[in-house]
């Protein structure tokens, strides 16, 4: 059952355009040193290459870059 709030995860170049283009909000979970994944910020996709997702934040509008290999992406 849907709870209307499910984060998808975010992998592959198909879902970084589908959500840019959409301009859905996305969640960036990252792993803390206990190697537990927290999230870090809520934002839009920016820009995204192969190696890296720009994220523009959801108050504050500032840009941060986040490493594809290292970060968690969700679609809220």
């Amino acid at each position: 059952m849907s709870t209307g709030r499910e984060l998808r995860q975010l992998y592959q170049d198909v879902h970084f355009f589908a959500v840019a283009l959409s301009e859905a909000l996305i969640s960036v979970w990252e792993e803390d040193p206990a190697g537990v994944y927290v999230e870090v910020e809520r934002g839009y996709i920016d820009r995204y290459t192969a190696d890296y997702v720009r994220v523009r934040n959801v108050k504050t509008g500032s840009r941060t870059h986040y490493s594809r290999d290292t970060a968690m992406f969700k679609r809220i």
